[in-house]
Formats: structure tokens, C-alpha cells, sequence
């Protein structure tokens, strides 16, 4: 197993805050967008991308040239493995997020079956209507995904009174009972309410949830997707979200940020947060707590953990 010494970090905060290092490992600041600060690119072992917008510094890989390792501050990883080369690891932030998206998942699913969305606008002009919303109690909730996240998410929505049907990349059995194939989704859809896409983004789940699957799902249905935007066909959605045949809770959007002329943004039946499912109180601890049990394994020569990209490991 290759040595990592050199590490940069995107901030000094963030460094600051994985104190004290454990012995062996140097560490350097490099937001990969100037130059990093007091060590030179192939002096680079190791670099921890920053959360926001990692995606638009990957191309600064490329420039450490002895990188033999890459550490994401997000659950998704698309788009790094490539950016990294196949010689270096790369490993995601899994389990960090688990909690706060799902907890988002769940409170986007109440505020969209309950109208609490319709309520806020209705309270700027001193409006009054009550009327009968559907619960999230007796629904029936199709999970697509089946990962931590996923797992997390099913966890909070049993005691709500749901059943829950769970999607993954195949049919099989664990401890939580049945994964259906994501081959079965659009037969699935019909008899669900509400569909819940919390995938990774691959070459697999890209526009998973496709104009097939949304025409199959029942009139009035809600789409949630707190995953990675592309999983579903945002121009298919936003056919049948304007035609006011089914609804949707979007965390994630494609593409990202949703352009301001979208007709989304203006659609009754949509609502939207932006991209806020782990950005919650509970990331700082949790990335904190990974990165150094992360720092102490790559001093130590161990294998560090949520490897997607093997590398030298």
C-alpha cells in the first residue's frame, strides 16, 4: 500500500478543526482553484475536495501528478473517479449526510401531502383556505435506493403508518426483507403515491426515473428526489408537473441550479429547496469525525473507509 504523507484540505477552517494531526501527515490548504499553499502539486498525496461545488474543480486533479488519493465531503462521488485517474483512491462521504437527508426527505414529503407550500404563499396575501390534504399516513412509498440514505429514510417513514416498497440495483433479500429490481420500477409505479429517488448518479440510474415510470404512476402521485438530479428526467417530470397530473419535492435538480426562467420555479405542484439535504447542523461534527479516523488510517498504511475507487488501496 502506497504512503500518504502530503494532504491539502479546501479551507483552514476546515484543517483547524481536524487538529491535531496524526504523525506522518503534513497538511497544506488548496481550494483547487489557485495555486495550494506551501507545497508544490507533486509534492500532493492526498486531497480532500470541498463540499460546495466540488464538482466545478475536479479538472485541478489532473494537476497533482503523484495523487494517490481523493476524500469527498458528499455522499455522491460522480464525476471524481474520473477527475482522480484510476491510480489514485477515492473515497466517498457515506453516512455523513444519512441523517440530515433524510430527515429533508421527510419533511418535503409532509410539507407537499399536507399543502404546507400552498399555506406559506397563501399567508402572504392573508388568505384563509382550508381544505383536506391527503396524510402521509396509509400511503404507499416507493424507494428508489437502498444505501444509507435510503436506509435512514425507510427507518423514519414507518412510524408515519406507510408501506414502504424498496428499490435497488437488483433483486434480493437482506435484513430489512425485499429489494426489487430497478428493472421492475414503471411496473411498480402504478399502485404507489408517492416515489422517493435517493440513488446514486451512475451510468445505471441515469434518468432512472424516465417519462415510463412517471406516466405510471397514479394521478396526483409525488415525486421526491433528494438523490443526484439527473436520476430523473427533469423534462419528462416537468411535463407531467404542469399538467398538474402528478406533484414533486426536489432537493436535487437537473441541471443544477435550476435556471431562473424554468417553469418549474412558477408550477404549483412543485416545490423546491436547493440542494440543502446534508448542509444541516449535523454535517460539520460528522465530516469532522470521518476525515480524522480518514487522516489516521492513511498515516497508519490501513485501508481508509467508503473506498468507491480502489486506487493503491
Amino acid at each position: 500500500m502506497q504512503t500518504v504523507r502530503t494532504v491539502t484540505f479546501p479551507d483552514r477552517d476546515l484543517l483547524a478543526r481536524v487538529q491535531p494531526l496524526p504523525a506522518g501527515i503534513e497538511a497544506s490548504v488548496w481550494d483547487l482553484r489557485s495555486e495550494p499553499e506551501g507545497v508544490s502539486l507533486d509534492a500532493i498525496d492526498a486531497v480532500i475536495l470541498p463540499y460546495i461545488d466540488a464538482s466545478a474543480v475536479l479538472g485541478s486533479l489532473s494537476r497533482a501528478t503523484n495523487l494517490k488519493f481523493v476524500q469527498t465531503q458528499s455522499t455522491g462521488f460522480d464525476g471524481v473517479p474520473e477527475a482522480a485517474g484510476r491510480s489514485a483512491g477515492v473515497a466517498s462521504a457515506s453516512g455523513v449526510h444519512a441523517a440530515a437527508t433524510a430527515e429533508l426527505a421527510i419533511g418535503l414529503i409532509i410539507a407537499k401531502l399536507r399543502g404546507i407550500d400552498q399555506a406559506v404563499r397563501d399567508q402572504q396575501t392573508g388568505e384563509w383556505k382550508p381544505q383536506r390534504r391527503s396524510s402521509l399516513a396509509d400511503r404507499r412509498v416507493l424507494l428508489v435506493g437502498v444505501g444509507g440514505i435510503g436506509h435512514e429514510i425507510a427507518k423514519r417513514l414507518e412510524p408515519f403508518e406507510v408501506e414502504i416498497t424498496r428499490v435497488g440495483s437488483t433483486s434480493r433479500e437482506d435484513s430489512a426483507g425485499h429489494v426489487h429490481a430497478s428493472s421492475e420500477l414503471a411496473a411498480l409505479a402504478g399502485t404507489h403515491d408517492v416515489l422517493v429517488a435517493v440513488t446514486p448518479l451512475n451510468e445505471h440510474t441515469h434518468r432512472l426515473v424516465d417519462a415510463t415510470v412517471l406516466a405510471a404512476l397514479p394521478d396526483g402521485a409525488l415525486v421526491v428526489n433528494v438523490g443526484r438530479g439527473p436520476v430523473v428526467d427533469t423534462a419528462a417530470l416537468t411535463a407531467e408537473v404542469l399538467s398538474g397530473r402528478l406533484h414533486c419535492a426536489l432537493d436535487v435538480v437537473d441541471p443544477e441550479p435550476l435556471p431562473a426562467d424554468h417553469p418549474l420555479w412558477s408550477a404549483p405542484n412543485a416545490l423546491i429547496t436547493p440542494h440543502i439535504g446534508g448542509n444541516a447542523s449535523a454535517f460539520e461534527p460528522r465530516i469532522v469525525k470521518l476525515l480524522a479516523s480518514q487522516l489516521k488510517a492513511l498515516a497508519g498504511g490501513e485501508r481508509p473507509a467508503n473506498l468507491v475507487q480502489a486506487g493503491p488501496f
